[in-house]
């Protein structure tokens, strides 16, 4: 090997090495500013209880505090409460999420792909949209035999609408040429679906996936006010009803850890299939 590829391979590691850096720098930076968003959060929960102490009226919510929260939550960990309650939850929204995405990806492939289609169903979607998830509960109710398929229903209407507009928002993004070029090397409908179009607009379905998590995740809890005798929903209810406060700060505490998990989830998804890379 020549000086000179000697020296351009020290200057490529010298590269990497640098770029792993700068990663690994980025990384302690943002876990540190996170860290801090938490701990200011903690802090003014904390201060919210000292103040709920304090004021006589408000007494009997003093378990909501930080200390009662974290005494209860450790006590539900060991008894195998928080896998019980929300096992149900990310079964209903696992399946609302599965269903929305059966429904939202194809309509809305075909709606970005479809000029007279996008305009025949635009008026209708967006008044359909913008109709509250939960103003659905009664005709849910009537409509399903049992209260599982009436809240799978309810995510279902909440979660469809941004998988729908992101999925044909992407495809209006495709570049013209790359279905043109596909024609020419002689693919059908199919293969560009399969081969031009889903890889295009990966990102943007995850992205959809993403948001509609996030509505479904905050639909669910009201929605297991219906009825249901498990869940997320059904425990912060009873919580309420029983003034266990401490079990209700919990397990609010677990709605939240749960569902921010998710959405990190997605946001993996959503780094892993990008195009685009940035140091940020």
């Amino acid at each position: 090997m020549t000086d000179a590829a000697y020296t351009q391979s020290g200057t490529e590691r010298a590269d990497a090495q640098d770029a792993r850096k700068a990663a690994l720098k980025g990384w302690a930076r943002s876990m540190a500013i996170g860290t801090l968003g938490l701990g200011i959060l903690g802090a003014l929960w904390a201060l919210g209880g000292w103040y709920i102490a304090q004021t006589p009226g408000m007494r009997a919510f003093s378990q909501l505090a930080p200390v009662p929260t974290f005494e209860r939550l450790w006590v539900m960990i060991q008894r195998g409460e928080i896998w019980s309650m929300s096992a149900p939850s990310l079964y209903r929204v696992g399946w609302g999420l599965g269903v929305a995405v059966v429904i939202g990806v194809p309509m809305g492939i075909l709606i970005g792909r479809l000029p007279w289609l996008r305009d025949l169903s635009n008026a209708p979607f967006q008044l359909l949209r913008m109709i509250s998830p939960l103003s659905w509960m009664p005709i849910a109710v009537m409509a399903f035999a049992t209260w599982d398929s009436a809240i799978i229903f309810l995510i279902v209407v909440a979660a469809v609408w941004p998988i729908m507009f992101a999925t044909a928002a992407g495809v209006r993004r495709i570049d013209p040429a790359w279905l043109k070029v596909s024609r020419n090397l002689g693919a059908n409908p199919l293969h560009q679906l399969v081969y031009v179009i889903l890889p295009a607009i990966a990102q943007d379905i995850l992205t959809g996936i993403r948001l509609a998590l996030g509505i479904a995740w905050v639909v669910l809890v009201p929605a297991e006010y219906l009825g249901v005798s498990s869940g997320l929903g059904f425990a912060i209810n009873d919580a309420r009803d029983s003034l266990d406060y401490a079990r209700l700060g919990a397990t609010v505490l677990v709605i939240g850890v749960i569902g921010y998990a998710l959405d990190s989830l997605c946001l993996l998804a959503i780094k892993r299939f990008s195009w685009l890379r940035s140091d940020t």
